[in-house]
């Protein structure tokens, strides 16, 4: 369960739960707010609670000195909790990413000892200092951590600082666990004169010396110039933990880039990434030079490994399109892609099945084989989206809306049909598609037990029969209080649900891992149509990680 805020005064949310008539039952949330690293009890925290039926309703108190809350007078129902207090991260109760565990008032619970724990936050800091040990200001910082947001864990880029006049940077509120950073600079005195000459150029090339045709590498902690030898830094609560880098500069490249397109239709040329972990991340160089026609020369950016990205078109003309790993080493190396793979362009009309008009704010997103999302476009008012350019590969088609959970039924196009999520784009090709999309229109209810008793901050997942053709229906929850779960916009298939205690650290979409819970979970349909809520008429027993 989720907390949100609400202007309304904490007097009208009081009101509102006055009995409503004499002898109305009456229940009471209490209980203590402790350090989540030590266990002391926290004095002035600020505990809320707000009713799961209306979050609107909110009531707010301060703990006492030793760490104590309670709520009086409540009517039957189901609250979620939240604590907050200065240099400590803010959590629902039991919290797990953005999941919690809501308490029900009510004969039978006890809601009278609840220890809501609160972790104090972590600080990373340090300077980034040049071969000389001077500071380097405006250096781009960045932390990495781990996300299991898709269903299986990433390594992604967590946040970003710039370095201070004295080479410092830092992040505070950080939670606990594992992180890696990385630096990007450019040393101030560097100077990158193209090595090549248009013929009409006055002038060769400038004498520069050789020192300050430079560049600094992508640095991670601890002194790695790639992703996979980073040093993880696990932080706890209240860490303060202090990372210097020191970075040395190695020779720039020049690079010849083949461009595409002619001098009357101008010319175009290809992007360039940098792996970083499970991601990539734009590389900008200093200057592209043209040289003659459509090369030019790149200049700035340190040997290494990148992804070169081609676009798919140029004026309605395909172009060669892709994506490109090269390992850059050498000076003066081409960098030649235009005898690629013919680009392709993607339009496609979408239509919800049973609904006449499609939501406000849609989108539909390409994800590729390696799960990066190439592509998003928002749902026109006819229903329509245009990708444009991009290249050709096999796509994961997603709908994505922020009022509703849909997923590609079917997609056809010049009389072929085929079932399920993915689209295969051919080089050269101009598809036009139409998509057949079904609404989540159902939600699973049950109860997560052990041995006939209630577990409470379990994971609960929903799991397709076919997982790995399926992603898009995976859907989880976390067990209350009273052991209950809800797992909302549900699409019509066949799932089985398990309940995992602890499971929180799983690779929980891959078919591998969720295949030996499922095994022991509760198999189930949701038909075709089915709305409102589907309660399961048993309990899932509790699988331990």
């Amino acid at each position: 369960m989720r907390y949100f805020r609400s202007t309304r005064f904490v007097l009208v949310f009081a009101l509102s739960f006055l009995p409503v008539m004499a002898g109305a039952e009456q229940f009471r949330i209490a209980g203590t707010v402790v350090s989540a690293t030590t266990g002391a009890p926290l004095a002035r925290a600020r505990v809320t609670i707000a009713d799961t039926a209306n979050r609107e309703d909110f009531e707010s108190v301060v703990t006492s000195e030793d760490g104590r809350f309670a709520f009086n007078q409540l009517p039957r129902g189901k609250f979620s909790l939240h604590g907050a207090k200065r240099g400590f991260i803010a959590a629902d109760y039991m919290a797990h990413e953005q999941f919690s565990t809501a308490i029900p008032t009510g004969v039978g619970f006890d809601t009278e000892h609840l220890v809501l724990q609160l972790a104090p936050f972590a600080i990373l800091s340090g300077k980034v200092l040049d071969e000389s040990g001077d500071p380097v200001r405006h250096a781009s910082v960045s932390i990495y951590r781990e996300n299991r947001g898709i269903g299986e864990s990433q390594i992604m880029r967590h946040r970003v600082a710039n370095t201070d006049d004295q080479g410092f940077y830092e992040f505070n509120g950080l939670d606990s666990g594992t992180y890696f950073v990385s630096v990007e600079a450019k040393p101030w005195y560097a100077v990158h004169p193209a090595t090549f000459r248009r013929p009409e150029a006055e002038t060769g090339p400038s004498a520069v010396d050789p020192s300050l045709d430079v560049a600094y590498p992508v640095t991670y902690y601890a002194n790695a110039t790639e992703p996979d030898e980073a040093t993880p830094i696990p932080l706890r609560g209240g860490d303060h933990t202090e990372i210097d880098f020191h970075l040395n500069p190695v020779p720039a490249l020049h690079i010849q880039v083949r461009a595409f397109g002619d001098n009357e239709r101008g010319f175009t040329l290809p992007m360039l990434e940098r792996p970083s972990f499970d991601s990539t991340e734009n590389v900008e160089a200093a200057s592209f030079e043209n040289i003659s026609g459509g090369l030019f020369e790149m200049t700035g950016i340190p040997p290494g490994h990148y992804v070169v990205h081609t676009p798919g078109r140029m004026r309605g003309q395909p172009l060669p399109a892709g994506e490109m790993d090269v390992e850059l080493n050498q000076n003066s190396e081409n960098l030649d892609v235009s005898a690629g793979t013919p680009g392709s362009s993607l339009k496609a009309s979408i239509q919800v099945v049973g609904e006449s008009t499609l939501p406000q704010n849609f989108t539909i997103a390409l994800r590729n084989s390696k799960m990066h999302v190439v592509g998003a476009q928002e749902v026109n008012s006819k229903g329509e989206v245009d990708f444009g350019d991009i290249a050709p590969g096999r796509y994961e088609v997603l709908a994505v809306s922020p009022g509703k959970r849909y997923s590609v039924a079917r997609i056809s196009s010049a009389g072929n049909e085929s079932e399920g999520h993915f689209l295969n784009v051919a080089p050269g090709s101009s598809l036009s598609v139409s998509v057949s999309l079904v609404a989540g229109t159902a939600q699973v209810d049950g109860y997560a037990e052990r041995a006939g008793k209630p577990v409470a901050g379990v994971m609960v997942v929903l799991a397709p029969n076919d997982p790995e053709s399926n992603r898009q229906l995976f859907r989880r929850d976390q067990s209350d209080l009273d052991g209950s779960f809800t797992l909302r916009n549900v699409i019509p298939a066949s799932y089985s649900v398990c309940a995992i205690e602890n499971g929180w650290d799983l690779d929980w979409a891959k078919p591998a891992v969720i295949a030996h819970y499922c095994e022991h979970g509760r198999k189930m349909i949701v038909p075709s149509g089915a709305t409102g809520a589907v309660h399961l008429p048993n309990s899932i027993e509790v699988q331990s990680r």
